[in-house]
């Protein structure tokens, strides 16, 4: 008998979206899926008044949790960490009986300006993304999910000039369903620098099997 299909959310966060050349492009093709409850959070709360029993239940309904975001200096819109503040809250999120997020799957889907090399020890930036990332890898630690390699599109500014932002759509579209479907391989996907490579592993694992 199959497994059933998981419930995805995607939380949304881009404070000036017409500048969006990805991230945009990126939450309209999540909302194509039939498995994934897409939220555009400063659509929803314009003003930053967060409905707390709201976004509660939404992560309560879903077993996967995605934060998509632009990298706005070294972390995320402010509005996603309004969001932890007010939603993570202790008995729910954390704490002796907060267990209501306890083996559910987040990653960061997230864009850097910068190329590849920049974001390593001894590039431009000095740390890698998922480094940069750990503040968010913590929380969900200590909340009990399990944390996967942050999925990244490097050089963001030049991706749709350099033919970059179809693939990118298409890789994110593989690894929506792919988890939806529980053939994604969570352990791998948690070992790796950046998420893209899950889906290189899985395309090799499948040409062994032919």
């Amino acid at each position: 008998m199959p497994e059933e299909r998981k419930k995805i959310l995607v939380l949304f966060a881009h404070p000036s979206q017409e500048r969006s050349e990805v991230n945009k492009l990126l939450f309209k093709a999540s909302q194509e899926h039939s498995d994934v409850t897409a939220i555009d959070l400063y659509r929803e709360y314009p003003t930053f008044h967060i409905n707390i029993d709201r976004e509660q239940q939404r992560l309560l309904d879903h077993q996967v949790i995605i934060f998509l975001f632009p990298l706005h200096w070294y972390s995320t819109p402010a509005i996603l960490k309004q969001w932890q503040d007010l939603v993570l809250e202790y008995g729910f999120a954390y704490g002796a009986d907060g267990v209501a997020l306890k083996g559910k799957t987040f990653f960061c889907a997230t864009t850097a300006g910068g190329n590849e090399k920049a974001y390593q020890g001894d590039g431009y930036n000095h740390f890698t993304i998922r480094e940069l990332l750990y503040p968010i890898e913590q929380t969900a630690n200590l909340t009990g999910m399990h944390y996967l390699a942050p999925f990244v599109l490097f050089s963001s500014r030049n991706a749709s000039e350099e033919g970059r932002i179809p693939g990118h759509i298409d890789a994110f579209n593989a690894l929506l369903t792919s988890l939806a479907t529980n053939t994604l391989d969570l352990s791998h996907a948690a070992s790796l620098p950046v998420l893209n490579q899950a889906h290189v592993h899985q395309s090799e694992q499948a040409s062994q099997t032919l």
